[in-house]
């Protein structure tokens, strides 16, 4: 079986591995298992990083016999929960799984020995693993125990879901989503500065959806400021029980910053505050007398935050900051995907800030045109959502 190499978008010519999905006479319940995969995938969404969301279930007799998830990073993955839900079952059956098993020994045994030694006759997979270390040879291990191999089942959806984990295998780097409300005329506030509500609150719980689903959210030092947020996943911030908080990240070369700001209150969720040198260094011991971790880089870039995000294994990265940074953080190739949220509204005035600051673009010809675009009704207010021409490999 040809295994075909990792795309940024799906290619619009079939492969040979797409004709035998699309001819298989139980393509449409190929596909309604690998959505079942995806969606116990997500559940674990914001959990299991450094390691991608994956999902399995076992058919056999044309009944599920056992599924699975992967919970988070260091416990079994996907295919051992399912293998253990289906016990003697699981021999002779189908299995499917929406990313390739991996061939390899991490943190747990691969997972293509445990569906060897459990017998299975077939498994269907959404896609190739990106991993080096994985793509291509879980595929050909089950080959070699005589297990049948369905590679391409919704892949498109497969790769959505794991575009995070895809992108840093590739690029070394989080993916960075830049999300920000705006009014009909393209406001993210008034002249005056008054921001709050721009959207409704079906879209705001979208957003507090959204970031439990990513690693980390930057801001920077204005938005601190100016607006004193709490990026937590629950419109209640005190609520501790709330779902996974994603790591609080602020950008700020001053250190000029409220000593009172709710972003200080690491019992909730924790915080890392990215700065250039050693600026007001009264103020960073009180930082860290808060349980805020503050790391001095030689160059505050978002680049250099990316980088250093990077080390921590993250995966994905929510961008909520003003024009200014997220113009920069555009230029600088640290943003993939856009999602706006437009409300019904005009605020108007000359003043009043956009979500995205200068890019240097005299003519039309030099917009960026988003890729891949889906609109969404979110309540009263629209959510579109769209990808970056992706830049060379040397990005």
């Amino acid at each position: 079986m040809e295994i075909q190499p990792y795309a940024d978008q799906p290619s619009p010519h079939r492969s040979p591995i797409t004709d035998v999905v699309n001819s298989d006479p139980q393509h449409s319940q190929h596909r309604q298992m690998m959505q079942r995969c995806l969606s116990l995938a997500r559940q674990a969404a914001g959990l299991t990083t450094p390691n991608p969301l994956v999902g399995c279930v076992i058919v056999r007799e044309g009944k599920i016999v056992g599924e699975g998830y992967h919970p988070k990073a260091g416990e079994s993955h996907a295919e051992v929960f399912a293998l253990r839900a289906a016990g003697d079952q699981a021999q002779g059956a189908t299995v499917y799984v929406n990313l390739e098993p991996c061939n390899h020994y991490g943190r747990t045994p691969p997972c293509s020995e445990a569906l060897v030694k459990a017998g299975v006759a077939t498994v269907i997979v959404g896609m190739v693993d990106p991993d080096p270390r994985v793509s291509g040879k879980g595929i050909e291990r089950l080959q070699a125990a005589g297990i049948n191999v369905v590679v391409g089942v919704e892949e498109a959806d497969c790769q959505r879901l794991n575009e995070a984990f895809v992108h840093r295998v590739r690029y070394q780097h989080p993916f960075g989503i830049l999300k920000y409300a705006m009014t009909l005329d393209g406001k993210i506030a008034t002249s005056a500065g008054h921001s709050a509500w721009i959207t409704q609150e079906v879209a705001r719980t979208h957003v507090h959806q959204l970031r439990s689903t990513c690693d980390a959210v930057i801001v920077g030092g204005n938005t601190v400021r100016r607006d004193n947020p709490h990026l937590t996943t629950h419109p209640d911030a005190l609520v501790q029980s709330s779902p996974h908080n994603p790591l609080r990240v602020v950008m700020s070369r001053t250190l000029d910053l409220p000593p009172t700001a709710h972003l200080w209150q690491t019992d909730i969720a924790p915080t890392l505050v990215l700065t250039q040198g050693c600026p007001n260094p009264d103020f960073q011991v009180y930082l860290n007398q808060q349980g805020v971790e503050v790391a001095n880089l030689d160059e505050l870039t978002p680049q250099t935050a990316m980088a250093y995000l990077s080390q921590k294994e993250l995966l994905s990265v929510l961008w909520e900051c003003g024009g200014t940074l997220s113009a920069r953080a555009i230029a600088e190739g640290s943003i993939q995907k856009i999602l706006a949220f437009i409300a019904p509204k005009i605020v108007g005035g000359q003043a009043a800030p956009s979500p995205v600051g200068d890019l240097g673009f005299n003519q039309m010809t030099e917009a960026l045109s988003l890729e891949r675009v889906r609109w969404q009704i979110v309540g009263e207010d629209c959510l579109v959502e769209g990808y970056l021409p992706a830049k060379n490999d040397k990005t």
